[in-house]
């Protein structure tokens, strides 16, 4: 992996009720609170920072319904990856291999070194209909049309789509197969603000986990869920006891661990995507895709 200089960007918003009176290095300020002050009065005498298209300054006083735009220079994006496996292609749909360490989506100074940047390069209609965690490999599934991702998502809120996943995992489990329906739900963090994780007030969740290969201090296992929410199997083996092995992030209980610096984008643990099956949008015949797993997450017999 290699570092990589993007083009910088433009990030465009309209001007909500919210902005009424205030004064546009205030609004700056509060709005988008990973810069500070000083550096918001510099881009704005840079002319980095428009109103309607004209260059603004500091003290403009705000109303509702202006475009401010925001120049953002180019900048260095952290490694990632640069390419993915093509495993599916049709007019409608493009399902890929996404290797670990590449973001889906733009966020957290990523930008170009994402998969959406590198399917658009193929696919320039393409678009992701879920994500994957950064450091989760496997299959994502891009709709290349409207009427693709219209239906697709219809799939997947009646929960009609299959996902199963293969995950390594820490210990010894007294159990072959389990259901997990730990809630899941934004818990302190000392460095975000707040995560996702075990929370008794959190969303219904479940997975279903089958053991297929026990090992010293760690095992082998499928996940099939039936939801989709953040950091879902990493937090449900978690909360079994058994957190992914490596996991920097979630420990026993399926809470952040003590005193953890950790982000849910850190590395460290193995997990991968390796089936999704659906019902085509257009031909509505069974699809389903399967993707090859990574060396350490393969049984010892060398069955995938």
């Amino acid at each position: 992996m290699t570092t990589h200089v993007n083009e910088g960007c433009a990030y465009r918003e309209q001007l909500g009720t919210d902005a009424e009176g205030r004064t546009l290095l205030d609004y700056l300020n509060k709005r988008y609170g990973h810069s500070s002050s000083r550096e918001w009065t510099a881009r704005i005498a840079s002319g980095l920072v428009r109103l309607d298209g004209l260059l603004a300054q500091a003290d403009t006083v705000l109303r509702p319904g202006c475009e401010l735009v925001w120049q953002r220079p180019p900048w260095i994006e952290p490694d990632a990856p640069k390419s993915f496996d093509l495993l599916y292609e049709d007019d409608d749909l493009l399902a890929v291999n996404k290797p670990a360490g590449l973001p889906t989506l733009p966020g957290a100074n990523f930008l170009q070194s994402t998969l959406l940047y590198l399917v658009r390069a193929h696919a320039p209609d393409a678009a992701p209909l879920h994500r994957l965690g950064r450091w989760t490999s496997g299959i994502v599934l891009c709709a290349k049309n409207q009427h693709a991702r219209t239906e697709l998502m219809r799939q997947w809120s009646a929960k009609e789509v299959g996902k199963r996943y293969r995950a390594l995992a820490a210990g010894s489990p007294d159990w072959d197969e389990t259901t997990i329906s730990t809630p899941i739900g934004p818990v302190p963090h000392a460095l975000l603000g707040s995560v996702h994780s075990a929370s008794h007030e959190g969303k219904p969740s479940l997975s279903y986990v089958a053991v297929i290969e026990r090992r010293r201090d760690s095992f082998l296992c499928n996940v099939l869920i039936a939801t989709g929410r953040p950091h879902q199997i990493r937090i449900h083996l978690a909360s079994s006891g058994h957190p992914l092995a490596g996991d920097p992030l979630y420990g026993v209980g399926g809470l952040p661990l003590p005193d953890t610096r950790a982000l849910p984008g850190d590395p460290g643990y193995h997990l991968h995507a390796a089936e999704l099956s659906f019902h085509h949008p257009s031909t509505r015949r069974e699809v389903v895709i399967e993707c090859e797993t990574p060396a350490i997450l393969r049984r010892s017999t060398g069955a995938h």
